[in-house]
């Protein structure tokens, strides 16, 4: 099976915010105004209605000072750690690598927030069909429906500085190679990020200083305690349930109708 993934290079991105207009117009997601903090930044950081952020830090490099851009939204682990925590079975992987939420199943619990890495997925509020209020996940989806009608994702066909792209696995990675090596005079510590910890992630970097800098975890894992409850825990868990049930179900069965007292069938005193 063919693996995508999106390539970012923070070297090229202007910090012009088109992937984020993209983002929302595509997707319809409500504005999310807010206060000025003292900085250019539009957004503190990423919400259940804000899916990509553009980070601005300013560096002294080289003997100046530089504005560096990061292209911020889900990352799309390989082994993502709000699929492994979700209790519902919600959240899971398409053929694109992309990891996407189905909202007829969220309950919105929360668990997943705390299983990302990241810092990512979030919740929202809305209201149902009934009037009553619910909760739900909500995250970049890589826009799996425009993959599905073989567009690029949305951030991507706006982005005019080519810093964001998106393809076949082996062709971005190559990509992102030959990258680092062309910065590299420029850019030291130039480097891609595409951590091993989550078996790699559908959305790499190439970046120019510590992951740390930008607010990325340097080598993000997910829980052990993740893994043994998806993998193993919770299977057996429904697992047993089933047995339990189907015990609970047969013993009803039984009671009511081959229990000579529950009218299954002649007592003593009825023959």
């Amino acid at each position: 099976m063919t693996e995508y993934i999106k390539y970012v290079d923070v070297t090229k991105c202007d910090g012009c915010r088109a992937c984020m207009v993209a983002c929302k117009s595509w997707n319809d997601l409500e504005a999310e105004p807010e206060s000025f903090n003292g900085t250019i930044q539009s957004h503190e950081t990423l919400t259940a209605n804000t899916w990509n952020l553009i980070t601005y830090q300013e560096k002294e490099m080289n003997g100046r000072f530089e504005w560096l851009f990061r292209h911020k939204s889900c990352l799309h682990c390989t082994d993502a750690g709000c699929e492994k925590v979700c209790p519902e079975n919600a959240i899971s992987y398409t053929d694109y690598g992309s990891v996407v939420v189905d909202y007829d199943k969220c309950v919105g619990c929360g668990y997943c927030v705390e299983g990302c890495p990241f810092d990512v997925i979030q919740l929202t509020h809305y209201i149902d069909e009934n009037g009553r209020e619910q909760r739900r996940a909500q995250k970049c989806t890589l826009c799996t429906d425009r993959l599905d009608e073989g567009l690029q994702p949305a951030c991507v066909n706006s982005c005019h500085t080519d810093a964001l792209m998106f393809g076949e696995k082996d062709e971005m990675l190559a990509l992102a190679e030959k990258r680092v090596k062309e910065v590299k005079e420029r850019y030291p510590k130039a480097h891609i990020y595409n951590p091993p910890g989550v078996n790699g992630t559908h959305t790499i970097y190439v970046l120019v200083e510590d992951p740390e800098f930008y607010g990325l975890p340097k080598n993000p894992k997910v829980p052990t305690s993740a893994k043994i409850w998806k993998d193993y825990a919770q299977p057996i868990g429904k697992a047993l349930l089933g047995v339990t049930t189907m015990a609970v179900l047969g013993s009803m069965v039984s009671n009511k109708f081959l229990n000579p007292y529950h009218g299954g069938g002649d007592s003593d005193e009825q023959k």
